[in-house]
């Protein structure tokens, strides 16, 4: 079986490297996306098994992506995780309401990360 690979889209240099060191060392591949614009080249060459996306961008609203991605037939069963600081009441509903099938607040828990991304897998899209 060929590892898993997540797409991880996040502009902040240390999250990026925390959350790629975490799946890399739990045997997942990653692939790695600091804008909008790279998380779309990055999905044009190769379909992910999920995709861990910023919810705020260098300005771009993260819903905005995970809309424009719920719209293309053949991205729209991707399992998305909002991957963000927001943790104020609502923001996680507000994110699930948005189209991500999950809700990551930073700073990132080392201890759980993995395992929540590896339960978001198991459901698969929609089904949190």
């Amino acid at each position: 079986m060929s590892a898993r690979v997540v797409l991880v889209v996040e502009d902040n240099e240390q999250n990026m490297e925390l959350a790629t060191y975490l799946l890399e060392e739990a045997g997942f591949e990653v692939q790695q996306a600091t804008s909008p614009d790279e998380a779309r080249r990055a999905l044009a060459r190769q379909r992910p098994d999920l995709v861990l996306m910023d919810m705020s961008l260098g300005g771009v609203d993260g819903l905005s992506i995970v809309a424009e991605l719920r719209r293309k037939p053949e991205l729209a069963p991707l399992p998305i995780l909002a991957l963000t600081a927001h943790a104020m009441r609502g923001d996680r509903e507000r994110f699930l309401q948005g189209g991500c099938d999950g809700y990551i607040p930073k700073p990132i828990d080392v201890k759980t990360f993995v395992r929540e991304i590896e339960a978001a897998l198991a459901r698969g899209h929609g089904d949190s």
